[in-house]
């Protein structure tokens, strides 16, 4: 078992190293001059504009070689820096990412595990239920292949447009600033319940779809009819179909609670929600290579942990793997 753990996280760091590399370069392959683009902001005369650029490129260490570069960026990481922001100069990335991540995770996780929640629970029962089947598969297929950005569009319009139950842009009112009152979070959850909808609805048919089909396999799989033939109880047999089905479930949920940090992009975009994925798409319009780094670093290092995760979940549920790595059954 230790033995196991060492090599896993050996692999994982080698990963780690290997992904963060390619996200170093990426964003500096791109076409086009960041630094151009801020200089735009601050300089008018050609002259001046001359100076700032010079400076600002010195500043950001992009006048040395992409080799120098990549090392300097290990060596500010390990010491907790990851650049200064261009979009939002002169923000640290880090504090970018900070003000960004609660808003990310604020509407991601509660929509990720109660989508899990619901669309396992209906995904089980409509499995040992025709009638319910019949009708709940269709509906799950639908809900399922709507794209985030045109559910998000269709609940802003209705049920903010046309019956103003719910404000359709931002985390909060433009007139208030966060801070810890009834007021703050009672705006909050109003801006909150549109973004949450239009990830749960989605997540919800995918959930469903994949349980009941897992159900299904498991009630026809040899060892069920071995127990049937044994007499034991239905309810012993869909518990032990149920605990075989949940596994891959759980590999999924533990993924995407690890690309949690990253947004959904389109639905941040709609709403103007200010998470991650806005950030994000922000960075990416502005040619910001530190902020974009930044954010896929957060997702890198989110989804190596899910995956982890799910390694040493999969030992404790599943009794086969366990005794595999030298555990006890």
């Amino acid at each position: 078992m230790k033995k196991y753990l060492r090599m896993k996280i050996f692999v994982y760091l080698l990963t780690f190293v290997f992904a963060v590399t390619i996200d170093w370069l990426i964003p500096r392959l791109m076409p086009g001059n960041p630094i151009l683009v801020l200089v735009s902001r601050f300089a008018t005369l050609p002259e001046s504009a001359k100076v700032v650029y010079s400076y600002l490129t010195k500043a950001f260490g992009l006048d040395l070689p992409m080799w120098k570069q990549y090392i300097n960026f290990w060596i500010a990481f390990f010491k907790g820096d990851l650049g200064i922001s261009i979009y939002l100069y002169p923000k640290p990335v880090l504090d970018v990412l900070k003000s960004a991540l609660p808003y990310s995770l604020g509407i991601l996780i509660p929509s990720i595990l109660a989508s899990w929640f619901v669309g396992n629970t209906l995904g089980a029962v409509a499995a040992r239920r025709k009638r319910l089947d019949s009708v709940m598969l269709p509906v799950m297929y639908f809900i399922t292949g709507a794209p985030y950005l045109w559910l998000g569009i269709l609940l802003a319009y209705f049920l903010g447009v046309v019956l103003r139950w719910f404000p359709i842009a931002g985390a909060y009112s433009f007139a208030l600033r966060p801070h810890l009152s009834w007021v703050f979070i009672s705006d909050y959850l109003k801006h909150w319940v549109l973004p949450f909808l239009s990830l749960f609805i989605v997540q919800l048919g995918g959930w469903a779809i994949g349980m009941r089909n897992l159900v299904i396999y498991e009630l026809e799989a040899n060892y069920v009819r071995y127990l049937e033939t044994l007499g034991a109880s239905r309810k012993l047999i869909r518990k032990y179909a149920f605990r075989n089905a949940i596994l891959p479930q759980v590999t999924g949920l533990a993924l995407q609670l690890g690309t949690v940090i990253a947004g959904q992009v389109t639905t941040e975009v709609v709403f103007s929600y200010p998470g991650i994925g806005y950030i994000l798409t922000q960075a990416i319009l502005n040619q910001d290579y530190f902020l974009i780094q930044g954010c896929f670093l957060f997702i890198i290092i989110g989804v190596l942990i899910a995956n982890f995760t799910v390694d040493l979940v999969y030992m404790a549920l599943d009794p086969r793997i366990r005794y595999s790595y030298g555990g006890e059954i």
